[in-house]
Order: C-alpha cells, then sequence, then structure tokens
C-alpha cells in the first residue's frame, strides 16, 4: 500500500475529549433532525411526504430546464425532474404539499401537452404515493437502519469481542445521525435515496472501523504491557496512511458526481462524500477512543483465546 505519510506518532487518544464533545453535537444534531422527520416538519421527499410521480416518453429530446420553467408557470413548483437523455424520456416528482386543485398528474399532462404542442410523448408510467404510505416507508427505513446497526454489533463482536462490536456500533450510529444531521440542517431533501446512502455509508465505516480494530487487536497481543491509550495510539498510526489512501480514492470518484452528476444523484453523491470524511474521523477520534471507556489492562480487553 502506498504511504503518504510515512510512520507518524500522532497523540490521537489525546483528543479523544474533544473529539467525544464535537461528535456529541452532532449526534445531537442528527438525534433533532430524526425528531423532525417522525413529526413531518423536515424536507421530506414524496417517498416520506407522499406525492405523485409521472414518466414520460417524448418523441424528441426536451430541455429540462423548460419543462421546469414551463411547469412552474402552471403552478408547480418546487418539482423533482429526472432526465434520461437515452430515451428521451422525463421523470416528473411533485410532493403533496403542492396544492392544485385537479389531480397532480392531469396538471402535469396537461402541461406539457400545451406548452410542448410539437413535441408529443406517452405515459411511461404514474403513481402517486399517500401520506399512509408514506409514513410506513419512514417506519420500514428506520427498521433498516437498526437492523443493520444490529448486525455490526453481531459481526464485529464475532469477529472481536462484545466491547469491540458496541464501540463499533456506537460510532456507526454517530456517522449515520451526524450526515443526517448536516442534511438537515442544509435543508436537503429526505428521501430513500439518502437512506440508501446512510446505510452505504454505514457499510463503509464498518470496514474503516475493522481495519483499526484489526491492528488493535494484533498489538494487544504483542504489547500487553503496555498502558491502553498506547496501543491504541500506536495502532491508529500504523493504519493511519492506509485509511486516507482508500478515503482519498473514495472522495476522488465522489466529487465529480456531486458537482456534474446531476440532480438526482447530486444529494446522493453528496451524502456518501459527507459520510466518508465523517466515518474516516469516527474510526480515529470516535470508535477507537470507546475502547479506552472500558478500564483494565489491555490484556483484560483482549479475549483470551
Amino acid at each position: 500500500m502506498w504511504e503518504i505519510l510515512g510512520q507518524t506518532n500522532i497523540n490521537f487518544m489525546g483528543f479523544r475529549r474533544y473529539s467525544f464533545i464535537f461528535s456529541g453535537v452532532l449526534t445531537f444534531v442528527g438525534l433533532l433532525a430524526l425528531v423532525q422527520i417522525g413529526r413531518g416538519a423536515a424536507n421530506l421527499g414524496i417517498d416520506f411526504a407522499g406525492g405523485t410521480s409521472v414518466q414520460l416518453k417524448f418523441a424528441q429530446p426536451i430541455p429540462v430546464e423548460q419543462a421546469r420553467q414551463a411547469l412552474i408557470r402552471h403552478g408547480l413548483p418546487g418539482v423533482e425532474l429526472q432526465e434520461f437523455t437515452s430515451d428521451n424520456k422525463l421523470m416528473v416528482r411533485v410532493k403533496a404539499q403542492t396544492t392544485i386543485e385537479e389531480k397532480v398528474a392531469e396538471k402535469v399532462l396537461a402541461v406539457f401537452t400545451t406548452e410542448f404542442a410539437s413535441n408529443p410523448f406517452v405515459v411511461d408510467s404514474s403513481y402517486e404515493i399517500g401520506p399512509t404510505i408514506g409514513q410506513k416507508l419512514q417506519k420500514d427505513a428506520l427498521i433498516a437502519i437498526v437492523l443493520s446497526m444490529l448486525g455490526i454489533i453481531l459481526y464485529v463482536a464475532a469477529r472481536f469481542e462484545f466491547r469491540f462490536g458496541v464501540a463499533a456500533a456506537i460510532a456507526t450510529f454517530h456517522d449515520v445521525f451526524a450526515v443526517l444531521g448536516i442534511f438537515y440542517l442544509l435543508d436537503k431533501e429526505i428521501s430513500l435515496l439518502l437512506v440508501t446512502a446512510l446505510l452505504t455509508l454505514a457499510g463503509y465505516s464498518l470496514t474503516d472501523t475493522v481495519v483499526v480494530f484489526d491492528r488493535i487487536r494484533e498489538n494487544l497481543k504483542l504489547r500487553r504491557r503496555e498502558p491502553l491509550e498506547v496501543v491504541i495510539n500506536n495502532a491508529v498510526n500504523q493504519v493511519l496512511s492506509r485509511t486516507i489512501v482508500v478515503s482519498l480514492t473514495v472522495i476522488l470518484v465522489l466529487i465529480p458526481l456531486t458537482l456534474a452528476g446531476g440532480e438526482v444523484l447530486h444529494d446522493f453523491s453528496l451524502a456518501l462524500l459527507m459520510g466518508v470524511v465523517v466515518g474516516t474521523y469516527s474510526s480515529v477520534f470516535v470508535a477507537s477512543p470507546l475502547l479506552i471507556l472500558w478500564k483494565g489492562t489491555p490484556g483484560k480487553l483482549l479475549r483470551r483465546r
């Protein structure tokens, strides 16, 4: 593995009090966002708030910005448009909060029939999500995240021991809540696509944490007489270059997707980009310091085999 830093000797554990305070703030904001989402006070997408989705196939390509302006002129602001250039298709998503007299799908069809009369189209699909279904999707998304956290505890507990699993789960919860809280503060849309990004983030964060934990376990076997803080610091420094190289590789992919991936991919890529940064931070400054909270010698921390 290419090393961009070489061997470092940074006292990461010496910053643990400050990192716990900072992480506590991020987690609090994430919990606040979760409460607001449950109350329907956040910027919910149609997956959670309800709404209408219509997919149209045009005879000729249709400029997305012209379509957006046409919808706005006819009383449909804040619509989401997704273009499929290869098939001349356009997906129109309208939240349920939009107040118009007739049905949303009929309103959308009328707009395109009037504004783009020279470009005929057919309806590929049209469906509506009611508030009840949106609430069920919220519940299912929360269950999916909780089950993934339980799976993390069981996996890491089986590979290492229970306290390692708890530390990894806390760090992963921290990452998920941090990204969710930042999205809430930025008034970004909360949708199933964001939930997908959060679950992907949980897997990435766990992988990074397991690498750090694996080196900690190796050092605990070799340096049983050294203070636990020293052992963990050495382990984190030994894998620091690898952690940065892997994170930078992922970030180099996500930055172009965030900047030029289009409206639909933007929030998903942004969530992953934030998640990689937060996940890398938590592996060093959250998951590893949590092991110090269990008092005892390294020999007691490491399960004897």
